[in-house]
């Protein structure tokens, strides 16, 4: 097992973003689109925050009961990217070695990390993304 691997190898490089001014709707649509479940929220080239699916869900009835799609999208209207997001999220630089990422995952219990390098997003690191490395040093 290669012991000082970078996450930069393991990492997502093209990433679904989207902006403070967007609105949650075009963030679920985005979700949806990309099949993806962690979207960072960007103010130029800075992040700023991150929105999971879960953190969507939260917000929505449509999982739970049949026919509220209106109340959904209501709530979609009335709330703002700023006001869901998690605010000034952990980041991780490109470098960061995959050990130490998978214990940041453990002990904060993050499912995904935002990488960034002087201050610009390069990336986006999650769980699946260290478990499929890890399982491919058994093979």
């Amino acid at each position: 097992m290669k012991k000082r691997e970078p996450i930069s190898h393991i990492m997502t490089k093209t990433v679904v973003t989207a902006n403070d001014n967007d609105g949650l709707r075009e963030v679920v649509e985005k979700l949806k689109k990309n099949t993806i479940r962690h979207i960072p929220i960007i103010r130029g080239k800075e992040v700023i925050g991150i929105i999971n699916r879960t953190d969507i869900n939260r917000l929505t009835f449509g999982a739970l009961f049949e026919g509220q799609e209106e109340a959904d999208e209501t709530i979609l209207d009335m709330l703002t990217i700023t006001q869901v997001m998690t605010s000034k999220p952990i980041t991780v630089s490109s470098d960061t070695i995959i050990r130490d990422l998978a214990e940041i995952f453990v002990k904060e219990e993050f499912h995904a990390l935002p990488v960034v390098n002087n201050g610009e997003l390069k990336g986006i690191v999650t769980t699946t993304d260290v478990v499929r490395y890890f399982l491919e040093q058994y093979h």
